[in-house]
């Protein structure tokens, strides 16, 4: 049994307790909350591993909870799987670029749930233990990735990236100078596609941008080779 802390934000209440129960019995310990702002006040008292978050809510959304959750410190790499009745790629896309570490169309199988969510409870996981043993940190100029204590530091200020973001970011930074494609991206965090469609990559990728880029539509350090993939700079500012 898992015994991590789930809190699920659906206003629904046979969708919560039905995702609650079957968490339940997959050995989580699920809490419910209906709104994003009593979601939001729990998450700030109490910990959770991870955050079942649906887009549509009575209050604000879905999309101002993942963001209020990234600008805090606390809950700043928080995974978060949103569910939403909408399943267009530009919706998945706006999800993604707010912070979400995967992301869900309802209506849904709920092993379908329980297998993400297990996925991206071990990418947190993973980010972790992977850096036990290995090189505390990387450095790359003013940049510092951090393993050990799953940091991105920035001129010795520390960045928020998700979980996800993170390591993503390591794979990148362990291979420097050399052109990764999105398939060996993929490979390199464990064969764990996020998504089904093409542009996730590219998005965790825009995202790492902005916290790590002094510009990051002239980005130094994470440079997109067209038609092949990405590179990560071995010379950086």
């Amino acid at each position: 049994m898992s015994n991590q802390r789930i809190l699920i934000i659906e206003d629904d209440p046979r969708l919560a307790a039905m995702v609650s129960d079957y968490l339940g019995g997959a050995g989580f310990r699920a809490s419910v909350e209906p709104d994003g702002e009593s979601g939001i006040r729990r998450l700030a008292r109490e910990p959770f591993d991870a955050l079942v978050l649906d887009l549509m809510l009575p209050d604000i959304d879905g999309l101002e909870v993942c963001r209020r959750l990234r600008a805090a410190e606390a809950n700043a790499a928080l995974p978060v799987l949103m569910l939403t009745a909408r399943g267009e790629p530009t919706d998945r896309v706006v999800g993604l670029e707010m912070g979400a570490d995967d992301y869900l169309p309802k209506p849904f199988e709920p092993r379908e749930l329980l297998a993400r969510l297990r996925a991206i409870l071990r990418r947190s996981a993973g980010a972790g233990a992977g850096a036990r043993g290995a090189t505390p940190a990387l450095h790359f100029g003013r940049l510092e990735i951090d393993r050990a204590a799953r940091e991105v530091r920035l001129d010795g200020a520390v960045r928020a990236v998700t979980s996800y973001q993170f390591a993503l970011l390591v794979a990148l930074a362990e291979h420097p100078g050399r052109v990764l494609s999105r398939d060996a991206i993929m490979d390199m965090l464990k064969g764990e596609p996020l998504e089904a469609f093409d542009r996730s990559i590219d998005v965790h990728i825009s995202r790492i941008r902005q916290a790590i880029e002094d510009d990051p539509k002239k980005p130094r350090r994470i440079i997109t080779v067209r038609g092949a993939g990405y590179v990560f700079a071995r010379a950086q500012p």
